[in-house]
C-alpha cells in the first residue's frame, strides 16, 4: 500500500513531463541552465562530480551491495534477508529501464555540455538505484547494529541520494523531475518490497545474527 501511494505522484510527474507541462518543462530547464554554468566555472567541482558519476553507476553500487549480501550471509547467517536484499536491488535496477523505455524523455540539451549520459532521462537511474540501495543496506544491517549505527547509518544513506541526486542535475544529464521520481520510486521498490518480505516472514531463524 505504501509503494503503490508513493508511485501515484510519479505517475503524475510522468504524465506531465510526457505532455511537455510548461511549469514542469520551465523549472527543469531553469535548473540545468544554473547547475552546468555553476559546474562550467569550476573545473574542480566538474571533476570531483564526474567521479561521483563514476562511482555511483548501478553496476558498481549493485556490484558492492551484492559483495555485502555475501558477507552478512556467510559472516552472520542473514540468509533470507540478504537473498531479499539481492533480488531487490536486481528488481529495482530492471523497473528503472521498463520505466525510463516507457515515458521515453530526451536528456537535457545543454549548450557547451559538461558531461554525457546515453539513454532516457526519466528517472534518473543513479538517483533511483542509489535510493533502493540506501533502504536496502540499511535494511540488510539493521540486526547487526548497534544504538548509534541505527541513526549513523540511514543518515548517511540519506546524505549519498542527495549528493547523488545534486550531481545529476549539476552536470546537466538529468532534469530535478527526474531525480525525484528517481528517489521515490527507488524507496517505493524497496519500500514496498522490505514491508513484503517482513509480513512474508516476520520471525525467521535464518534472519537472527548469527552466534559467535
Amino acid at each position: 500500500m505504501v509503494a503503490a501511494t508513493l508511485t501515484v505522484p510519479v505517475a503524475v510527474l510522468a504524465y506531465l513531463v510526457r505532455v511537455q507541462a510548461g511549469p514542469v518543462v520551465d523549472l527543469d530547464q531553469s535548473a540545468v541552465r544554473v547547475g552546468t554554468d555553476l559546474t562550467r566555472e569550476q573545473p574542480v567541482v566538474r571533476a570531483l562530480l564526474l567521479t561521483w558519476q563514476t562511482a555511483f553507476q548501478a553496476r558498481w553500487v549493485n556490484l558492492a551491495v551484492t559483495l555485502l549480501c555475501l558477507w552478512v550471509w556467510r559472516r552472520h547467517g542473514l540468509r533470507t534477508r540478504a537473498l531479499w536484499a539481492f533480488v531487490t536491488l536486481m528488481l529495482t535496477w530492471g523497473l528503472n529501464l521498463v520505466v525510463k523505455t516507457g515515458v521515453q524523455r530526451a536528456r537535457p540539451v545543454v549548450d557547451e555540455a559538461v558531461a554525457y549520459a546515453p539513454g532516457f532521462s526519466f528517472p534518473s537511474g543513479h538517483a533511483m538505484n542509489t535510493a533502493a540501495a540506501g533502504l536496502v543496506v540499511t535494511a540488510l544491517v539493521w540486526p547487526l547494529l548497534g544504538p548509534r549505527a541505527r541513526v549513523a547509518v540511514p543518515l548517511v544513506a540519506g546524505l549519498l541520494v542527495v549528493l547523488t541526486g545534486i550531481d545529476r542535475v549539476l552536470l546537466g544529464v538529468h532534469y530535478p523531475s527526474d531525480v525525484v521520481a528517481g528517489v521515490v520510486l527507488g524507496f517505493a521498490v524497496a519500500g514496498g518490497s522490505y514491508l513484503g518480505y517482513v509480513g512474508w516472514s516476520p520471525v525467521h531463524p535464518t534472519d537472527l545474527p548469527a552466534r559467535s
